[in-house]
């Protein structure tokens, strides 16, 4: 299964594309994945290109190595002439790259494993099913070097957890066990270690789905908390008028109507 689209093997994000699966791959082991500035330009090109791409119909999130996510790249940013500049510049552009992907109209599953912390956690939650390896541990890890939440986390982390289990989080060096955080809401299922294929199997399901549909319920989902009830409602009646005509629709309805 040949990729039809591959970013080069030393960029530190990687895209391939095969059987109608996207998949963007943290590609800075070494660093456990820490996103520097070259990453986040990177990881914003990568999102834009898989959304671009008609021949991508779910995407896969993975971390290369044993660590999904470390966050911010402290090495990079102690190097920075100007720290604070250099931060701003960081966590804007690593969220303009994870806006693009909360936007995306497209299923994203993540495969998670080892580490999840900090800005790795803004990542895992812009995707829409988790699947985390069983020794995954997951931290906010901002207020152990002085720093605050960025990436969108303060707003993503509540939603997905609550107020104040965020709150527990971001204020304490909490560490999340695996169960604890399916429990909490921030992973749909967890496999063995070394278990690659959950994941990968997850998003070809989804990639051979109603395109339309999925993502569609994608966008209405993530949209809405942004929306009053009756403007959700609104669009929840446009969208499913267009979800009808697509050929998808008619084969599923009809088939459905056969039985």
């Amino acid at each position: 299964m040949a990729a039809a689209a591959t970013a080069g093997a030393t960029a530190p994000v990687r895209v391939e594309v095969c059987d109608g699966v996207g998949h963007l791959v943290l590609a800075r082991p070494s660093a456990s994945n820490a996103v520097d500035l070259p990453t986040a330009h990177a990881l914003r090109d990568a999102v834009g290109a898989l959304a671009a791409d008609d021949a991508v119909a779910a995407v896969l999130v993975t971390g290369e190595g044993p660590r999904f996510c470390a966050g911010g790249d402290v090495a990079s940013m102690l190097a920075a002439t100007d720290r604070a500049a250099y931060l701003e510049e960081l966590a804007a552009a690593v969220d303009e790259a994870l806006v693009a992907l909360h936007r995306l109209e497209k299923p994203v599953v993540a495969a998670v494993k080892g580490a999840v912390a900090g800005a790795g956690l803004a990542v895992m939650l812009s995707c829409d099913l988790v699947v985390a390896q069983a020794s995954t541990r997951f931290v906010s890890a901002y207020a152990g070097v002085g720093l605050t939440p960025d990436c969108g986390l303060s707003w993503l982390l509540p939603r997905a957890v609550g107020q104040q289990r965020a709150l527990e989080l971001l204020l304490t060096p909490r560490v999340l066990t695996v169960e604890e955080a399916r429990d909490w809401g921030m992973v749909t299922e967890v496999v063995p270690d070394g278990d690659a294929d959950r994941a990968a199997e997850l998003a070809e399901r989804l990639a051979r789905g109603p395109a339309y549909a999925l993502g569609q319920a994608r966008r209405l989902v993530r949209s809405g908390w942004d929306a009053d009830r009756a403007a959700v409602g609104r669009d929840e009646a446009a969208t499913i008028a267009r979800a009808v005509t697509t050929p998808q629709a008619a084969a599923l309805l009809d088939r459905f109507a056969g039985r």
